[in-house]
């Protein structure tokens, strides 16, 4: 079986926080020697509109995937899909019932609190570290249990701000590798920790491994924001996948999960 380079999560100016054309992203997908590369920007939802695409745009991006696709297909194979904030009574069936290759599935509030974006840092300093945690990861555990989703989505965001609980990590996400596990998903291991105060990828080691324990498998995302970020750290992600036991990722073609050995 050919050994693939997989990169699922990448984003387009339509979620109002990245930079760069579609072209720009695939061009530099094919300089990183990426075979499968996957478009998934944040997905409409009537809920912080400011950070994503708007329902109406929803065939615009399929319409600049679908080119760029065609465009390079004798260079890369290009996949369609969304990242969608699992975020109870603001999920809407136009996104979940999307035609897609894949959902990746994420977290990124606890409430109404935006805990990953640096203008509500402040709010940290206001909680307990343990349970802000505990509720991050009950939200992935129901996220993965609500069956609507293929990929887990940067397993481990809370740390984004170095903000590490006392209690053991894979206690605490034991629920949620758990569930992610039972519903047959895989897991990305993202890079963009690197880029963040954090500095290492989500999900952890420890983690990573707890996940491979259950048979659950990954794949990879550089979560790019700009064309320039396409590919990096891909060395270091193929070392952690590999120092925890995994020798396959998966893509997803249509919603089918296809296993291939790490590029």
């Amino acid at each position: 079986m050919k050994k693939l380079k997989i990169d699922l999560h990448n984003h387009t100016t339509l979620c109002n926080h990245a930079e760069g054309s579609v072209d720009e992203y695939v061009r530099a997908a094919i300089a990183a020697g990426i075979d499968v590369f996957g478009f998934s920007d944040h997905a409409p939802m009537d809920f912080d509109p400011k950070y994503r695409m708007k329902f109406d745009e929803m065939q615009l991006y399929r319409a600049m995937v679908a080119e760029a696709r065609e465009a390079y297909r004798q260079q890369i194979e290009i996949l369609f899909g969304y990242e969608v904030d699992y975020l109870e009574g603001h999920m809407d069936p136009r996104v979940l019932e999307a035609d897609v290759d894949y959902l990746i599935g994420s977290v990124h509030f606890i409430g109404d609190w935006g805990f990953d974006n640096p203008e509500f840092i402040g709010r940290y300093e206001h909680e307990d570290i343990d349970v802000i945690w505990q509720r991050y990861f009950d939200e992935v555990e129901k996220m993965a249990r609500s069956g609507h989703f293929d990929i887990a989505g940067h397993l481990d965001l809370i740390k984004v701000f170095k903000y590490l609980p006392k209690n053991d990590i894979v206690t605490i996400a034991s629920g949620a590798l758990d569930a992610i596990a039972d519903a047959g998903m895989a897991l990305e291991i993202n890079v963009a920790g690197y880029r963040k105060p954090v500095a290492e990828a989500y999900p952890s080691p420890a983690l990573l491994k707890a996940a491979f324990k259950r048979g659950i498998p990954v794949t990879f995302g550089s979560d790019a924001h700009t064309p320039e970020q396409v590919g990096l750290f891909r060395r270091e992600a193929e070392a952690l996948a590999e120092s925890a036991g995994y020798r396959e990722c998966v893509y997803f073609r249509n919603r089918e999960m296809i296993p291939v050995p790490i590029g």
